[in-house]
């Protein structure tokens, strides 16, 4: 029921039907004139060609600006010709002439076309036999097709502006996906690491009989407890990112797996779009030292200088064999979001083993 009730309020059927409606009710005076006339037959097959190829003219989305001229010509034909055989009762198509060349004039911009649309009608009162024609439908022509070629180009309009809105939703659906994908990685790929590094450490405590395995399982506990409630935020958009809680979080997180961790910070208060792009930067790499390099010490700034702000992460333990700063899918979600920003990436290693990642955000952006 749902499905029936869309499909008749999309603006393409609702301004068909409102077309077709409008072209019945100028057919049916016509049809009435030649039952009465005695041509019912013949002229009703003709009309039925007619309307085909008016309907044709108006509806169709044309490749090249000038459109179909052989129908229009056709229709013109077939408007003018029967005049002859049918008299008066054929008077009211000229106003389907004038909706066509109306709409044909505005596909190209065409003034010679908008005159010939008002005049196609009236010029029949310069006919000698006046009784062949209907005065009122004749004067009525103009009219009539300005009305239709508003109907037309309001169809028109609205389609084109139900398909701008649709690619509107589009896109909006694809960042929505992104954000969801770039954050469930960031986010739960951080926790994942954590938890896999916090389950190591309690197996070896227990493994050496160390009073403090029961510690390190609570906070294991506490990790699973709080990746659950991380991916529902994430799943409804409402992760928020604290950089002084990461900033306690990664010195903690270091310590634990026995890495000496130095935090220098000079700037607070920072916008909240620059604090959860560096949230995001802190976490990403410390990922990245847990993950590659076997690192005994670890700094971590927190400088601002010429209203950019750099965090900068250090940390020695890089095995030689592997490249662990290259830009995997964590770093290119990283990238995005500090590019936002108006800021940067940058990784240096000042000697064997030592590597260096900073991050810079400006605050005016």
């Amino acid at each position: 029921m749902s499905w029936s009730r869309s499909k008749l309020r999309s603006p393409g059927l609702s301004g068909g039907l409102a077309l077709a409606a409008a072209l019945a009710a100028l057919a049916t005076p016509v049809l009435v004139g030649l039952v009465r006339s005695g041509a019912g037959v013949a002229g009703g097959v003709t009309l039925l060609v007619l309307l085909a190829l008016h309907v044709r003219v108006v509806t169709e989305t044309p490749v090249r600006r000038a459109g179909a001229w052989w129908i229009v010509a056709v229709q013109a034909w077939l408007t003018y010709l029967p005049l002859a055989v049918f008299g008066a009762a054929w008077t009211p198509v000229f106003a389907l002439l004038s909706g066509a060349l109306l709409v044909m004039a505005a596909r190209i911009r065409s003034v010679v076309l908008v005159v010939l649309a008002l005049v196609c009608g009236p010029v029949l009162l310069a006919a000698p036999d006046r009784a062949m024609i209907d005065t009122a439908w004749v004067l009525a022509a103009p009219l009539l097709g300005v009305v239709e070629y508003t109907m037309v180009a309001l169809a028109e309009r609205v389609r084109c502006l139900t398909e701008a809105r649709t690619d509107v939703m589009r896109k909006a659906v694809a960042l929505e996906r992104r954000r969801f994908t770039r954050d469930l990685h960031d986010l739960v790929g951080h926790r994942l690491t954590v938890l896999v590094l916090k389950a190591q450490l309690v197996q070896r405590l227990v493994d050496e009989d160390d009073k403090r395995a029961g510690d390190e399982a609570r906070e294991t506990l506490e990790l699973l407890r709080n990746l659950s409630a991380d991916v529902r935020a994430v799943a409804h958009g409402l992760r928020s990112s604290s950089l002084a809680a990461e900033l306690g979080s990664a010195r903690s997180l270091l310590e634990s797996v026995r890495v000496r961790c130095q935090i220098k910070v000079s700037c607070r208060d920072l916008p909240g779009d620059v604090e959860e792009a560096l949230t995001h930067a802190l976490r990403e790499g410390v990922t990245n030292v847990l993950r590659h390099a076997e690192a005994r010490e670890c700094s971590i700034q927190l400088l601002e200088r010429d209203r950019i702000v750099r965090l900068t992460i250090r940390n020695d333990g890089v095995r030689a064999p592997r490249r662990p700063w290259d830009r995997g899918q964590g770093l290119l979600n990283l990238a995005e979001r500090v590019s936002s920003l108006g800021g940067w990436l940058e990784t240096t290693s000042s000697r064997p083993g030592m590597f260096t990642f900073n991050a810079y955000v400006p605050l005016d952006n």
